[in-house]
Parts: C-alpha cells; sequence; structure tokens
C-alpha cells in the first residue's frame, strides 16, 4: 500500500525514475479498488451511460494523473522518452509492447532521466503498519 500511496503523493513528478515494483503495486491496487468499486457500483445500481458506474468513473479521472505519471518515469527507468506511451494508440500491439516495456528492469546506474532508483536509499515511508 505504500507504493500507491507514494504514487499518489508524487502525482505530478513526470522526471525522473519508477521502479518495476513502484509502478506494479500502483497498477494491482488500482484493479483491485477498480474491482470493489464495480461491485459497490452494481450493487447500489449508481450506472452512467453503458457499463459504467458513477464510482469507478470518479476513481478513474482522480487516478488518470497519477498513472500518467508514473507510467513516464516507468518509460524513464528503461531509458526511454515519454513519447513511448503514444504506442498505446495501437490497439493490441502497441499495449503488449508498452506492457514489455513495464516488465523491463530499468537501465542500470544513472541515465539522462536521473539516479538509478535501486541504488538510491528507498523513499522514506510515511505510512506504516505499527
Amino acid at each position: 500500500m505504500n507504493w500507491y500511496l507514494d504514487v499518489l503523493h508524487n502525482y505530478i513528478g513526470f522526471n525522473g525514475r519508477a521502479r518495476r515494483t513502484e509502478y506494479w503495486m500502483f497498477i494491482v491496487v488500482n484493479m483491485v479498488f477498480i474491482f470493489v468499486l464495480g461491485v459497490i457500483d452494481r450493487l447500489t445500481g449508481w450506472r452512467l451511460v453503458g457499463a459504467c458506474g458513477v464510482l469507478t468513473t470518479v476513481y478513474g479521472v482522480l487516478i488518470f494523473l497519477p498513472w500518467w505519471a508514473v507510467q513516464f518515469r516507468r518509460l524513464h527507468d528503461t531509458d526511454r522518452s515519454a513519447w513511448w506511451w503514444l504506442l498505446l494508440i495501437i490497439p493490441v500491439v502497441g499495449w503488449i509492447i508498452i506492457i514489455l516495456f513495464n516488465c523491463q528492469r530499468g537501465t542500470e546506474g544513472e541515465n539522462r532521466y536521473g539516479p538509478d532508483p535501486l541504488e538510491a536509499p528507498p523513499p522514506r515511508r510515511r505510512f506504516s503498519a505499527r
């Protein structure tokens, strides 16, 4: 959960690099939240046009900018420009390529986007399970 909260805290941080763990934990927590909100939308009957529910739509709008930011930082970690994100315009093939980029290990050492997040000290956690 701390990885998710760190991404939300850095919601306009388009510079720098994001580790695979940071990116994928953010995505997994988002999927869980969307599933739960979708169930609540179905149970309460809060539907917009089509299959979209009110809660999932509001959550999607709120999480859109942090998702972009972490995606850009993830591409930076693999030493790619954020312009590669435009591959998502290409159905299926572009999506697969972006998923493969997100699964790759980041470049070792410093690259043009900043220091290696694996070598840097881990971010100080503000939220603990104590």
